[in-house]
């Protein structure tokens, strides 16, 4: 349980850094902003792209625009190398609202026997990362309109 604390913590980490924009750019090659755009499926284009921005640090197992949902290959980090997480996004609506996206968290442990144990995550867990993907959305938001 306390290797699952650092990996929350190194992802709330993870999750905070990706909310700069000076981290992850959302410019074209001359600095200029670039407004996402909603996509024809009613997918929000800030909401989107935030999420790709946010969750850039774990690999991509699926980014599919007509559905509407980006799912992350699992992930471990180096100090839990016996925990991984893999986080799926719904996108429920085109508005840029905290009910647009569904955020779902799935977290495994390592048995003895190298089988992996689907394990309860934390309720907060979730809630972070959906804040920082709303946060980096309305950063991008922000940005574009100036």
């Amino acid at each position: 349980m306390q290797n699952f604390a650092r990996t929350v913590m190194a992802l709330s980490l993870v999750l905070a850094l990706g909310a700069c924009s000076g981290l992850f750019g959302g410019g074209d090659k001359d600095g200029k902003a670039l407004a996402p755009r909603t996509t024809a499926i009613g997918v929000n284009g800030y909401l989107w792209q935030a999420t790709l921005d946010t969750l850039s640090f774990m690999p991509f197992d699926q980014v599919e625009p007509s559905g509407g949902v980006i799912t992350t290959d699992w992930h471990s980090t180096a100090d839990a190398p016996n925990e991984r997480v893999k986080v799926t996004i719904q996108f429920l609506s085109e508005d840029l609202r905290s009910d647009a996206i569904r955020v779902s968290v799935v977290r495994q442990e390592r048995e003895t026997g190298g089988a992996w144990l689907t394990v309860p995550v934390q309720a907060s867990t979730k809630l972070q990362i959906e804040e920082a993907i709303l946060a980096r959305a309305r950063q991008l938001r922000i940005s574009t309109r100036g």
